[in-house]
């Protein structure tokens, strides 16, 4: 800290908040704004502060969104028949960018995690099990990470749904790395992912 200036030292104690950002990069952060792009940092608070107080969870999906249902889920283009289970935001965004699926998606926000104390109550597993027994869902593709908590979540998931006759459970294939997770793969495994999935009874 610079012990110059308690509005300084605050903020760049208040960037540490992000991910990967420690006191060396906040420092560097705060000077930048401070030095060089005041218009900027103003811009940077108000939206910032806009999207804290005005952004929310879709409620069907539960992406981020200002709306009530987000514009994927409103978009009567999508096929509503696929849903694509994703552990977080980030996830989406990186399979959009592959161009390959046009269906919906619902997002975790997480996986399971005892040792966190994260549940299927946090993950909304409930909801995730009614939306997949609704009549509007034919295929559920299970497209969380390649960790072994994504695997148990995603077997958790298979093992509550599995015996819906009239729903199909799929998992990414071949491209997804071991231990790898979709929003650092590029584009084109995620398309032979999608492409290539696999239905999870035949892994069974």
């Amino acid at each position: 800290m610079s012990k110059v200036s308690p509005l300084v030292d605050g903020l760049i104690e208040a960037m540490q908040c992000l991910p990967g950002v420690g006191p060396k990069s906040a420092q560097r952060m705060v000077l930048h704004l401070l030095e060089r792009n005041r218009d900027g940092g103003i811009l940077l608070a108000d939206i910032m502060a806009k999207a804290i107080a005005g952004v929310g969870k879709c409620k069907k999906c539960r992406i981020f969104t200002e709306s009530e249902f987000c514009s994927i889920c409103s978009n009567e283009k999508r096929d509503k028949s696929y849903v694509c289970v994703v552990e977080s935001v980030s996830d989406v965004f990186a399979i959009e960018q592959s161009n390959q699926f046009n269906g919906n998606y619902f997002i975790l926000h997480g996986h399971l995690s005892p040792i966190d104390d994260i549940g299927p109550e946090q993950l909304a597993l409930d909801k995730l099990f009614n939306l997949a027994k609704s009549n509007e869902v034919k295929e559920l593709i299970l497209a969380t990470n390649s960790t072994l908590e994504g695997e148990t979540t995603s077997h958790y998931i298979y093992d509550h749904l599995k015996n819906i006759d009239t729903l199909k459970l799929t998992k990414l294939a071949q491209g997804v790395p071991l231990g790898g997770e979709l929003e650092y793969v590029d584009r084109g495994t995620i398309m032979h992912a999608f492409t290539g999935r696999v239905e999870l009874k035949e892994l069974s």
